[in-house]
């Protein structure tokens, strides 16, 4: 599983003209489910966006997570993350999980963060979504269940 965690001041994702998810301060999360991917996968994944710690404290320092500023997140699927354009000009994205389980591991990893008290606003799963954000630095860590990076 991998994720693009965006610190933002505002995010909002569109599907077909309509706002469907709109978050102010915290975290815009974007996830890709791989075809090796299972709930531990989930589990990591939300453990480690819930505890990043990539908001300022009182001295400037990046030490404080979602949960200790009370922000918000915006979580959106993204098969794109397991493009591999290694060969050739156009990525293949046969690493990516099939639709129906990536679905259900997406929709997974959103509950966890919500059972972790944090406010989760979600994208559509396989729609063409149009998404806006003020990226707060920019801060942008990138996250891979297997470690790769």
């Amino acid at each position: 599983m991998r994720a693009v965690i965006q610190r933002v001041k505002q995010a909002k994702v569109e599907v077909s003209g309509e706002v469907i998810g709109r978050i102010q301060e915290g975290l815009l999360v974007f996830l890709g489910v791989g075809q090796e991917d299972t709930h531990e996968d989930c589990l990591y994944i939300a453990d480690k966006v819930a505890h990043l710690r990539i908001f300022q404290d009182v001295q400037d320092k990046m030490n404080l997570s979602v949960l200790d500023t009370k922000g918000d997140i915006l979580f959106v699927s993204q098969f794109t993350l397991y493009g591999d354009a290694r060969k050739g000009r156009r990525p293949s994205f046969s690493d990516a999980s099939a639709p129906e389980w990536g679905a259900t591991l997406y929709e997974k990893t959103a509950s966890l963060l919500r059972e972790k008290g944090i406010h989760v606003e979600t994208g559509q799963f396989q729609a063409h979504m149009m998404v806006d954000l003020t990226n707060d630095g920019p801060v942008t860590i990138l996250l891979d269940s297997k470690k790769q990076f």
